[in-house]
């Protein structure tokens, strides 16, 4: 079978990104824009994604589905495209490529399969494709075939296999270390700017750490932008790392902080909203200027 029609739900920031590469590569490439907020309109538009209004109409047209999504939206939407699919009688991939847990992408196959659909676990390492070679799609399930198809069309399609759970797991595994160390240089930044000590510690942090302390440089001014929807990604590594019996709490603390920043008026900008990003120092200052010590004692200010 060949590829002609791909389907993205939803064309966000890393959709509509994935979606511009499939265009630009020949695809036709599709989304359902019903109830989509004008954002993600103008992203799709932007991309050349074209809206076909229904799910009824995108699971007829595609030989494909990517669901990327925010990682609490991903069951919900499975089962809806799983209700279109047992509507129309389509014949059409599913593949979720969203930050999941080997637990949660097992039960979305098991709910594909029961409408008679291929699912296929895939996991996206790496920022949104806009340079080539920067993002892998690491893929396993059986009917690999199709989806490796997507080589040909500007994508780095990884298998792993026909084992559902194993392109979830490396995800999981990856981001906590990415993200992880993210929500642990945001914290360890705002503490150090309420014991007083912030200009100290990057000046340690610069002689002996350096390439770190870039990557904070270059990273923490697009994070809160992000933060949101990283919040559920932390959950489910979380939820990996307790069915394994490790504890969850790291990843739970990440979480914790991820809400931390999303609950500022620095993550409401969006992550093309680049000139607008605070820098580093900027973004710390508010963060540690809603919070208070509990206890004033040595070492505070």
């Amino acid at each position: 079978m060949s590829l002609e029609t791909v389907a993205i739900l939803s064309p966000g920031d890393m959709g509509h990104t994935v979606g511009r590469v499939l265009v630009e590569h020949g695809l036709r490439v599709i989304t359902c824009l019903t109830e989509r907020s004008q954002r993600t309109r103008l992203l799709a538009e932007s991309a050349g994604i074209l809206d076909v209004s229904t799910l009824q109409a995108l699971v007829s047209e595609a030989d494909i589905v990517l669901s990327i999504l925010v990682p609490s939206r991903a069951e919900k939407v499975a089962e809806m495209v799983s209700e279109t699919i047992i509507e129309t009688q389509a014949k059409v991939l599913y593949a979720d490529c969203n930050a999941i847990s080997p637990q949660t992408t097992c039960r979305i196959s098991e709910t594909v399969a029961k409408v008679g659909a291929n699912y296929l676990d895939v996991s996206i390492i790496g920022p949104p494709p806009r340079s080539e070679g920067v993002t892998r799609f690491y893929v396993s399930g059986p009917s690999l075939g199709l989806f490796s198809q997507l080589n040909q069309f500007g994508l780095d399609i990884r298998p792993l296999g026909d084992k559902v759970g194993k392109a979830s797991a490396i995800k999981m595994c990856y981001a906590a270390l990415t993200k992880g160390l993210s929500a642990l240089c945001i914290e360890l930044l705002t503490a150090s700017k309420l014991l007083g000590v912030s200009e100290s510690l990057a000046s340690e942090l610069q002689l002996s750490q350096a390439s770190l302390y870039e990557r904070m440089e270059n990273s923490i001014p697009s994070l809160p932008s992000k933060s949101r929807r990283w919040v559920g990604e932390m959950e489910e590594i979380a939820a990996t790392f307790a069915e394994l019996g490790l504890t969850p709490k790291i990843l739970d603390g990440a979480a914790d902080v991820f809400r931390f920043v999303g609950d500022t008026q620095l993550a409401d900008l969006q992550p093309e909203d680049q000139e607008a990003f605070p820098i580093m120092q900027e973004v710390i200052a508010v963060l540690s200027g809603g919070l208070r010590p509990k206890v004033k004692k040595c070492g505070f200010n």
